[in-house]
């Protein structure tokens, strides 16, 4: 079965239901980049003391306190879970596209190795393996621009002939 430019042919309906399922796929996933914005953990060291706290530091504009284990293994396994979910959905949707076959399984397979990175990553941070921090933040980054470049072809081939 050729899947490579299916897409074109799919009828309105069905290309609507997945313009709006990316729209708001998006919506969501831009959100939560926000959020890691207003947490300042957008670098290295912001991410290190998101995570392991900043008791030390007399100075510091806002306390921050480490992570419980808890606390951790929440938040690995929700987001190993959640954004599983969100790249098999939008991989889904990348096979059907028109693209040189190597970048579509790039942008289709990378970011569930980013996904083991980014949030194992973190807990290996949090664990006390420190350098981890610039693996978590690469991996954030091209995790981000997968989906941002799945999502502009996926709209590009829905809906500009």
């Amino acid at each position: 079965m050729q899947l490579n430019g299916l897409i074109y042919t799919l009828p309105k309906e069905l290309k609507l239901l997945i313009g709006a399922f990316v729209i708001i796929l998006s919506i969501g996933f831009y959100t939560g980049l926000l959020f890691v914005s207003e947490t300042s953990s957008t670098n290295p060291s912001g991410i290190e003391e998101h995570y392991l706290g900043n008791e030390e530091n007399e100075d510091a504009n806002i306390m921050k306190f480490k992570k419980s284990n808890r606390e951790m293994l929440t938040l690995v396994h929700n987001h190993v879970i959640s954004m599983s979910f969100i790249f098999f959905l939008l991989g889904l949707i990348m096979i059907v596209t028109k693209l040189n076959l190597n970048l579509k399984l790039f942008l289709i397979l990378e970011p569930f190795l980013s996904i083991v990175l980014t949030f194992g990553g973190l807990y290996l941070m949090w664990s006390g393996v420190f350098w981890f921090k610039y693996i978590v933040m690469l991996s954030g980054i091209l995790m981000t621009l997968c989906f941002t470049v799945s999502v502009c072809v996926i709209f590009r081939q829905l809906f500009v002939k």
